[in-house]
């Protein structure tokens, strides 16, 4: 298991790739990022489908995984920046976390309209067209 909290993400998604890394960057934060697609999602304790679905969040030695508007409460609640922190309490507490929840969801379910995205974004990941050898 990881000794720093990890981020999953879907690295075949160009707008997924450019928000966490932009986020990470901003964020200034020592989180490990990763495209599930290169994780071992089974020490990790996560399935592909789920992966694919959702931005994930895992701690190190904790028995929960968070998923989606969640995972990304806790990115921000990481950030050595108080305002950050401040945020990512705020989207954690009802009712600001029903909103994001929503939010993330329409983001979640159109990332291939949206900069970076593709049509390949919006076909769950054994349907997508091989970019690499063995994906």
């Amino acid at each position: 298991m990881a000794e720093r909290p990890i981020l999953l993400f879907d690295g075949d998604c160009g707008f997924c790739t450019k928000a966490v890394h932009t986020a990470v960057r901003l964020l200034d934060t020592d989180t490990g990022i990763t495209p599930w697609q290169f994780a071992d999602l089974d020490t990790l304790g996560v399935t592909a489908e789920r992966a694919d679905r959702e931005v994930l969040w895992i701690e190190p030695g904790a028995a929960v995984v968070h998923g989606g508007a969640d995972a990304v409460a806790h990115l921000l609640k990481q950030s050595p920046r108080r305002s950050w922190r401040l945020a990512g309490q705020a989207m954690a507490m009802p009712p600001l976390n029903w909103t994001a929840r929503l939010v993330y969801r329409a983001v979640a379910m159109n990332r291939h309209r949206l900069p970076g995205g593709t049509a390949a974004c919006s076909l769950p990941a054994h349907l997508r067209p091989a970019t690499r050898d063995g994906a």
